[in-house]
């Protein structure tokens, strides 16, 4: 494409302008750029979600290289955290008008949550009306969930900590399969807790687990067991649906389908740490609607901010 526009650049001269520009944006982000630029959620009702993708990564070996002249590697599979934050209306639909904001690394959950923090200071998340953060079971992310969202001025009934009501029935599936009842009675059981679910009894969806897994020594019904004690105070589906917001973590599951394994993930692709975590950004402000923004903190030098 940019030979056909008279711009010959070979493949290297290509990938070290990109790795630049992403190097550049990131620079300028957390020094401060474009600072007027983020979302305005005053008396927006947010909605935060977080979760993890698969990617290869490469990892050159020590040693000889082969008979072609190459180095030897691995390339072990590695989680990308992937945030997204957006806007819903009063129907409890993500509002189109306004971009979400999305961003990825690969450094880990505190990484993640720092990133996460950073953005949502800079919005001034507690001139929002209601904030809802939803993701799956995952501890990396409950842990910090909480902390994250306690210092930003938010009375605690505008805030919701809400599981993933998918992940809740695929956890029940799972459990009722490992019991080995009979099919109808799976479903039928399946259906009817389902629906309790949604009406907000999380108590008797516990108490039914509690009662199907007693005195059972299995790992995986007692893992089963333990995800549905642990995280109760996060199944208010009912109130939740009232309200006309989000009980299920779609919007970042669909953010991990694009940003990640339409780009990142597939069979032959491998990846360097540093190209990765570049790429993430690109991608992520591409997806998001939010490319001028980053061709503004990359073009941007921070240090006229500083001064």
């Amino acid at each position: 494409m940019l030979a056909a526009r008279g711009c010959s650049l070979d493949f290297k001269t290509i990938r070290n302008i990109v790795k630049r520009f992403a190097a550049r944006a990131r620079f300028n982000q957390e020094n401060g750029g474009c600072a007027d630029a983020m979302l305005d959620v005053a008396d927006c009702r947010v909605v935060i979600s977080v979760d993890g993708g698969r990617v290869r990564i490469r990892k050159n070996k020590k040693g000889a290289k082969t008979k072609k002249g190459r180095k030897r590697y691995t390339a072990d599979w590695r989680e990308p955290k992937l945030f997204i934050i957006y806007v819903v209306g009063k129907d409890g639909r993500m509002d189109r008008k306004i971009c979400p904001i999305m961003d990825a690394s690969l450094n880990g959950p505190d990484s993640i949550f720092a990133l996460l923090s950073f953005y949502l200071q800079r919005m001034n998340l507690g001139r929002a009306s209601e904030v809802v953060f939803v993701a799956d079971g995952a501890r990396w992310i409950w842990d910090r969930a909480v902390p994250l969202l306690s210092g930003h001025g938010l009375k605690p009934e505008q805030i919701h900590f809400v599981l993933d009501f998918y992940h809740a029935v695929e956890h029940l599936s799972d459990l009722l399969e490992l019991k080995k009842w009979p099919q109808a009675e799976r479903k039928n059981t399946l259906k009817k807790h389902r629906q309790l679910l949604l009406q907000g009894e999380a108590d008797k969806v516990c108490d039914f687990v509690k009662s199907i897994t007693k005195n059972s020594k299995s790992k995986e019904v007692v893992r089963e067991r333990n995800y549905f004690l642990k995280n109760k105070d996060k199944m208010c589906y009912g109130q939740i649906a009232k309200m006309k917001l989000p009980i299920g973590s779609g919007a970042v599951e669909s953010a991990i389908r694009r940003v990640i394994n339409l780009r990142l993930k597939g069979p032959g692709i491998f990846w360097h740490e540093d190209t990765a975590n570049e790429m993430l950004m690109l991608r992520c402000y591409y997806k998001a609607g939010r490319w001028g923004l980053l061709q503004t903190m990359a073009s941007e030098p921070a240090l006229k901010k500083a001064a």
